[in-house]
């Protein structure tokens, strides 16, 4: 399999034979105002802009939305993505909603695995942070605070599992039991919400996946791109090496790639 990091969650994995664009995030550099009633509101998203091509990015076989939130499924990638593309949502729900988009070929992942030729992708739970507060705040802005995890089998490959956007938490705890996944990739950006709320994992989330999975490597994601995030890579990367997990761990700049 390649892993490679493109900006935000987004991803290109390749996978059994496969091409899979994960959470099309592809407006222009500054194209957003700070997310309301969050971190850094004087920053826009995305802070940068994309490291290849958007006609790049959309030459794949399949298309996987965890949630449809607008860093993980905006506009410029509703519109550059081919409507007969293969695209995987979270929900029945989510799925109706992209079909809604004029998108014709949409499937949603269940707990007990879809498949995509010869390759399972099973569904896993996670919290968007964790709180009545948090939830109102979604609410409040007219956005679900459900969200979802896939991990990816086949016999040819290691056992991948993308968490998305969720903390520490009991579900992720019982995804890495049940799935026993080799490679793990964590949004791990802390992007924070009403002063210090998290939403998506910081370094001490990390941290409790490695304890949790210690001979998985772990890639983190979702760094750097978006107003509420306030977990530099440079940050994580001193964190790692302080609780010596650097070679566990790995934090990708915007386009570099990896292949297990």
């Amino acid at each position: 399999m390649k892993i490679q990091q493109i900006r935000n969650a987004t991803l290109i994995i390749e996978y059994a034979g496969k091409k899979f664009l994960i959470d099309p995030f592809l407006a222009d550099k500054d194209k957003y105002p700070a997310f309301s009633q969050s971190a850094n509101q004087n920053k826009t998203s995305p802070w940068v802009s994309l490291p290849i091509s958007i006609d790049k990015l959309i030459n794949v076989d399949a298309v996987i939305v965890t949630h449809l939130h607008l860093d993980h499924f905006d506009d410029a990638a509703k519109e550059a993505l081919p409507k007969d593309i293969k695209m995987f949502a979270q929900s029945k729900e989510e799925a109706e909603e992209i079909r809604k988009l004029g998108f014709q070929d949409v499937e949603y992942l269940r707990e007990d695995g879809t498949y995509f030729g010869d390759i399972k992708l099973t569904k896993t739970k996670g919290q968007h942070g964790i709180g009545e507060k948090v939830v109102k705040w979604f609410h409040d802005f007219g956005m679900s605070e459900v969200v979802s995890g896939v991990v990816f089998n086949h016999m040819n490959e290691k056992a991948l599992y993308i968490a998305g956007d969720t903390v520490w938490c009991d579900e992720v705890q019982e995804a890495i039991e049940n799935h026993k996944p080799e490679i793990i990739v964590l949004n791990a950006g802390d992007a924070q919400i009403i002063g210090d709320l998290s939403i998506i994992m910081g370094k001490k989330d990390v941290y409790e996946v490695y304890k949790a999975a210690p001979n998985a490597t772990i890639i983190a994601s979702h760094l750097e791109a978006v107003n509420h995030a306030t977990l530099s890579r440079e940050e994580l990367k001193s964190f790692l090496s302080e609780n010596d997990i650097s070679s566990n761990v790995l934090v990708p700049d915007d386009g570099e790639a990896y292949t297990f």
